[in-house]
C-alpha cells in the first residue's frame, strides 16, 4: 500500500476533485475524500473500494448497519460519523430543495426526495406531506410506523393533524421494506377511507405515494383514487 500523500498530487482524489470538479471523480474516489485518511497498511481509497465491494455499492452502503460498519477493517467512530453525516446532508438537501420552491410543482422532486429518505428503511413509515392552498409544504411528519410488511394507520389521527397544520390538501407516502413498489389492496383502501374523511373538513388528497427500492409509485397516476 502506497500512501495517497506519496502519489503525484494530481492522482489524488482530493486534489482531482479541486482541479476538475467532484463529477469526475469515481465513487471510491468520492468515498476516499469523505474518509479522509488511512489506516496502517490500507490508504483511504483502499478502504473505499473495499467498503464499495464488499456492500456491493451505493446502495448497500446506505443500507448498511452500524454494527456492521464498526466491523469493518480502517473504519473507526470518525469515519462512520463521516459517512452517516454525508448521507443526512443529501437527505437534507434533497428536503430543501423541495420544500423551496413557492409552488409544489415537482413530481420528480419529490419522489427523489422521498426515496432518498425512506427506501433503506427495514419497517414500514407512513408520512403525509401537508400543504396550503397553493400547493407549498407546510410541514411534512411521519404519522405511523409498522413492522416489515404493514403499519396501521388511522384517518382520526390524520385528521387531528390536518387541522393542527391547517393544511388544505395532503400527500400521503409510505415505504415498502421489501423494494417492492406495488400498491397493496390494503394500500388502496386505506387511501379511499382518508380521502373520505377528509373531504368532510374540505381537505384534498393529492396522491399517496409507495416508495420501493428502485420505483416509486403513484396512487393517483394508477387511477387508484
Amino acid at each position: 500500500m502506497v500512501p495517497l500523500k506519496s502519489w503525484p498530487a494530481e492522482e489524488r482524489p482530493r486534489q482531482k476533485l479541486l482541479n476538475c470538479g467532484a463529477a469526475g471523480l469515481s465513487d471510491a474516489e468520492l468515498l476516499a475524500v469523505v474518509l479522509q485518511t488511512g489506516v496502517r497498511g490500507q490508504n483511504a481509497l483502499d478502504i473505499a473500494r473495499q467498503l464499495l465491494h464488499d456492500h456491493g455499492g451505493l446502495n448497500g452502503l446506505a443500507r448498511a448497519k452500524r454494527s456492521r460498519l464498526r466491523a469493518q477493517a480502517g473504519l473507526g467512530p470518525v469515519k462512520i460519523a463521516a459517512l452517516e453525516a454525508m448521507q443526512e446532508l443529501s437527505k437534507r438537501q434533497l428536503f430543501e430543495a423541495m420544500t423551496s420552491k413557492e409552488v409544489l410543482t415537482s413530481s420528480a422532486g419529490t419522489r427523489q426526495f422521498l426515496r432518498a429518505k425512506y427506501r433503506h428503511c427495514e419497517r414500514e413509515i407512513f408520512s403525509c406531506l401537508f400543504l396550503d392552498n397553493q400547493h407549498r409544504v407546510v410541514a411534512m411528519e411521519e404519522l405511523f410506523s409498522g413492522t416489515i410488511d404493514g403499519a396501521a394507520v388511522y384517518p382520526r389521527e390524520v385528521v387531528k393533524r390536518c387541522l393542527e397544520h391547517n393544511a388544505a390538501a395532503v400527500i400521503f407516502a409510505h415505504n415498502h421494506p421489501s423494494g417492492i413498489a406495488e400498491p397493496s389492496q390494503a394500500d388502496v383502501a386505506i387511501t379511499r377511507k382518508l380521502i373520505v374523511a377528509l373531504k368532510t373538513i374540505e381537505i384534498r388528497v393529492l396522491d399517496h405515494l409507495v416508495i420501493g427500492d428502485r420505483d416509486v409509485t403513484s396512487l393517483a397516476e394508477r387511477g387508484l383514487m
